[in-house]
């Protein structure tokens, strides 16, 4: 084999692609895989995915709502659900950083013990910024959304210390 050999490339298929099953249409061992169905009834079946759909769905409508309420609270809209929705983001934003943390409680004490933390972080950021004399809506609005960021970051970022 000269240096010439090695860039050429060869033209006719080696013996092994020439006699390979799939050039003669036969299927692939991922094609002629089949999928299994369930023995259960259609009505039974389509409730459980309903069911196993739904806490992301109300996930992604909490985060909306929260969205929305805190754009509203930032551009100071003259809507009448901006205090309703700017209340529910104060209280969902730290509450679903809190619950993240707090991943290995039971569903009801990680519910409970975030939303009392989502309180106690309202209030101490309300507390510290009438302490320095800077209140504002604007101002809390981005602190809250600062501090529960903060909190996912550190819950994604940081591994857990084993006992």
């Amino acid at each position: 084999m000269n240096d010439k050999d090695v860039l050429t490339p060869a033209l006719g298929l080696r013996h092994i692609e020439a006699r390979h099953p799939a050039r003669r249409g036969a299927k692939s061992a991922m094609q002629a895989i089949r999928v299994k169905r369930s023995s259960k009834g259609g009505t039974e079946r389509a409730k459980t995915v309903a069911g196993r759909d739904l806490p992301p769905l109300l996930a992604g409508v909490a985060t909306a709502l929260g969205g929305t309420g805190a754009v509203l609270a930032l551009t100071d809209a003259d809507f009448w659900m901006r205090g309703p929705l700017t209340l529910f983001f104060l209280l969902a934003a730290p509450a679903s950083a809190l619950a993240a943390v707090l991943a290995g409680l039971e569903p009801l004490g990680r519910t409970l013990a975030a939303l009392a933390g989502a309180v106690v972080v309202d209030m101490l950021v309300a507390q510290g910024m009438l302490a320095v004399h800077r209140w504002s809506v604007q101002g809390g609005i981005i602190a809250v959304s600062v501090i529960s960021l903060l909190i996912l970051l550190g819950c994604a970022t940081l591994r857990p210390i084993k006992a």
